[in-house]
This record gives C-alpha cells, sequence and structure tokens, in this order.
C-alpha cells in the first residue's frame, strides 16, 4: 500500500473527544498534494493516526449546510 501524504491547512474545529484523547475534527486538508477538501474524521492526539473519514468540496459542505439547516 503506497503512503498517504496529508497536510492540514486549516483546522476548523473539534466535534468531541474519546476517552483515548482521539477527537473528532473538521479541518480542511490536502490529501496527496491535491486541492484541499473539508476532511470529518477522529484523529490521534498528535495527528500521528487518523480514523477513517470523509471529505467533502466546498458546495459539498454548503448542500450539507442547508440540509442541517432544515432539520436542527
Amino acid at each position: 500500500m503506497s503512503k498517504i501524504n496529508y497536510e492540514i491547512i486549516k483546522k476548523i474545529g473539534v466535534l468531541s473527544t474519546s476517552a483515548k484523547g482521539w477527537t473528532k475534527e473538521l479541518n480542511l486538508v490536502s490529501w496527496n498534494g491535491n486541492a484541499p477538501k473539508y476532511d470529518l474524521r477522529t484523529w490521534a492526539p498528535e495527528h500521528e493516526k487518523m480514523g477513517k473519514g470523509i471529505t467533502l468540496t466546498e458546495e459539498e459542505v454548503k448542500i450539507l449546510k442547508d440540509l442541517l439547516d432544515k432539520v436542527g
């Protein structure tokens, strides 16, 4: 398996923290040198490991916000 490179361009916020210190975060991340996308996933305390997550384009984030506004 090839190595995945990432750079957290902007830390947007933490949604929750587990008892082991892992945080569920929304960040703007560049994966393998590509254009940054919004990224929602769990991270180890020093961001050395990550859990599964999802990436969203700016347009998808706007649509998600509109959908969430309808329920909340």
